[in-house]
């Protein structure tokens, strides 16, 4: 019955490795730019997002594995659950965790930068003429990689040699789990303090991303419905176009043969015709880029499909600021909580013995978990939201360095380089969403899930006490319960016991990463609330490099002319095609009406 039950999570974890490796591809697929695409940037790019989302996957093995030891009505031990059973369980998970946060930390810290350096060492001109080999391209790449070996090497030899501190022990001789964290291995030591300083300086950077994203994505889908469909738009811009070029040719039939030239009026007229026929061309490939024009079927079926899903998105949208809502308040609760109820605090970086304020994701986390794999479900939806979330804020913010734009991530237009650059910092942000979404956003559920024991004294100290007849002493199970029956039945997660291992034994990390989460809620409710009553800007770079057209859309305004739009773009047929009227120079020209109209720019001078 044991290896039944073990092998069925495993199954749903292989099972959930295979949706990972869907949603990386998706990932690439959708950002990298088809004109430079590279099958060593692909898949280095793909392998380091299944990697470092197959970590967050875990957890809710771990808590399954941990859990399905105990017998949750009894709050005892389950006859097969021997000491040599649940180690043997632990030591599988731990082998599991240290391979994929030793690979999460060899592909950002190695590989990727390897890859990034080899992408900048290639000289089309130097390759053409025979001048570039592999083998010096590979040196050049590997000496600027020379750094980052020195970076990882100086992370494990000073994780390796640095003491832990022991105050937290001294000060609480009571509180038993301290002797399990405080390690003594210095291998594990160099592991754990390189992870954790790779998690802070993720949460720097997930404070940065991930709290706008994931103000900025419900909104995203919110306002999905266009206030123009894309036939229109091209029926329209067409119809303009002709009416342009025809007015040009009557300026220039006019004035044909006469010896000074145009007149002054109608110079001025035709070069206004130029800069509109300009803006009216870019108008068209954007139009036509809309449509799917002379892209294959999969993208045309793909456009079609998401005109038609825009009012489920819209649903979804307002589905999702209630979820994120539910998230700030339940990480606000946890730290209000730890810094309450810490046994420690800042010497064991805020830990938490035991939950004492209610938190409604904890404990909805907690219930499902009873049935497996509910809280699976639950927890690969909430990851991919808060993966999803960093993405939206690393394309929305951009690769920067104080307020120098390095890189901008665009869907289909993202350089191999911009690319290997966002991996890096998803990585980090991954590695810190591990610390927020275990200690923070479901603390019990992910130390113990629905593990109980039953409160009672025993008559022998290796023998459980019985709660056959006492169904109201089992209790959930805590690090801090006074009863010593509760460390022979309960089994903490491996994860919660690797993340309090850094927060005890390096507490000056465990505090940064503490203090950060009210970082992080103070700008996730600062860009929610500006971004609910402002009116947004959407930003799109158009085939010239110099333009940028930029489309005012309240968030709930026009309703019903967006979905209009929407169902135009479902049948590919345009209504109420908009004429210019060229000729007269009273009044705003047409470019002005049509952006009155659709909402598009007038004509830009260049």
């Amino acid at each position: 019955m044991a290896l039944i039950e073990t092998s069925l999570i495993w199954v749903a974890y292989a099972v959930c490795l295979g949706i990972l490796a869907l949603i990386a591809g998706i990932f690439v697929f959708i950002y990298q730019a088809p004109s430079t695409r590279s099958i060593a940037v692909t898949t280095i790019v793909f392998l380091t997002t299944f990697a470092l989302l197959a970590t967050l996957l875990l957890i809710p093995v771990d808590i399954a594995l941990t859990s399905s030891t105990t017998n949750r009505r009894l709050g005892a031990k389950k006859d097969w659950a021997n000491p040599n059973a649940v180690d043997n369980i632990v030591f599988q998970l731990k082998c599991v965790y240290y391979a994929l946060y030793s690979l999460d930390a060899v592909l950002c810290l190695l590989v990727v930068p390897f890859t990034y350096f080899w992408c900048e060492e290639y000289d089309e001109v130097a390759a053409e003429e025979g001048t570039q080999t592999v083998g010096s391209r590979l040196w050049g790449a590997f000496k600027y990689t020379i750094a980052f070996i020195v970076i990882a090497l100086l992370l494990f030899f000073v994780g390796f040699f640095v003491p832990v501190v022991k105050k937290a022990r001294k000060e609480h001789p009571d509180l038993d789990y301290f002797k399990d964290l405080l390690t003594e291995n210095h291998g594990e030591r160099a592991l754990t303090f390189s992870i954790g300083v790779l998690m802070t300086i993720g949460t720097i950077l997930y404070c940065l991303y991930t709290a706008p994203g994931l103000a900025l994505l419900p909104l995203a889908l919110i306002k999905t419905a266009p206030r123009i469909s894309a036939p229109q738009l091209a029926a329209t811009t067409h119809s303009q176009l002709e009416q342009n070029r025809e007015r040009q040719r009557q300026l220039e039939g006019r004035n044909e043969g006469r010896e000074g030239g145009l007149e002054a009026r109608d110079r001025r007229e035709l070069e206004s015709l130029v800069r509109e026929e300009r803006t009216l061309q870019r108008r068209s490939r954007l139009a036509s880029e809309r449509e799917g024009e002379g892209r294959n079927f999969f993208i045309k079926a793909y456009l079609k499909l998401g005109a038609i899903f825009r009012p489920i998105a819209l649903l979804a949208g307002l589905l999702l600021v209630v979820i994120a809502l539910a998230i700030f308040a339940s990480m606000l609760i946890t730290s209000i909580d730890k810094i309450k109820n810490s046994v420690c605090g800042t010497s064991c970086g805020y830990l938490l013995a035991h939950t004492q304020i209610f938190q409604p994701v904890n404990w909805i986390l907690t219930l499902t978990a009873r049935i497996f794999p509910i809280d699976y479900i639950l927890w690969l939806l909430l990851t991919l939201l808060f993966f999803s979330a960093s993405v939206v804020g690393v394309a929305s913010i951009g690769i920067r360095f104080l307020w120098i734009t390095l890189f901008r991530i665009k869907p289909g237009k993202t350089t191999p380089n911009a690319m290997l650059t966002a991996t890096v910092l998803l990585t980090l942000i991954v590695l810190a969403l591990n610390y927020a979404m275990t200690m923070i956003l479901a603390p019990q559920y992910a130390t113990f899930g629905p593990q109980t024991f039953c409160d009672r004294p025993s008559h022998h100290p290796d023998q459980q006490p019985n709660c056959t007849e006492h169904h109201s002493a089992v209790k959930p199970c805590t690090e801090a319960a006074d009863n010593p029956v509760a460390r022979m039945v309960c089994t903490p997660s491996v994860v919660s016991t690797f993340l309090n291992r850094i927060t005890v034994n390096f507490p000056y990390l465990g505090v940064v990463d503490f203090w950060a989460q009210f970082a992080f809620l103070g700008i996730f409710i600062v860009v929610f609330l500006v971004m609910l009553f402002r009116v947004p800007q959407l930003d799109e770079e158009e085939v010239d490099d110099d333009l940028r057209e930029q489309e005012e859309e309240g968030l709930l305004a026009s309703t019903g002319r967006r979905f209009g739009a929407t169902w135009q773009d479902i049948t590919g047929q345009a209504k109420g095609v908009k004429r210019a009227d060229y000729g007269a120079l009273d009044g705003e020209s047409a470019a002005d009406r049509g952006t009155a109209d659709h909402g598009e720019e007038g004509p830009v001078g260049r």
